[in-house]
């Protein structure tokens, strides 16, 4: 993931767990994946936009 090892990333957890504390993760983590959540669901609805056809096609 990203080119980081399981030692990178455990020094990376306890760095924000000092930032922020062990309060603050659970919210970190939901807004994370709040957004995570709405991005994957824009790009879906992007695809699907993209994949649907015009039911009539106007001319000039």
């Amino acid at each position: 993931m990203f080119g980081l090892g399981h030692w990178e990333l455990l020094i990376i957890l306890v760095i924000v767990l000092i930032i922020f504390g062990a309060g603050k993760l659970p919210q970190i983590g939901a807004g994370l994946g709040q957004s995570i959540r709405n991005f994957k669901k824009g790009v879906t609805d992007v695809e699907t936009e993209g994949k649907r056809t015009p039911d009539k096609i106007e001319v000039g």
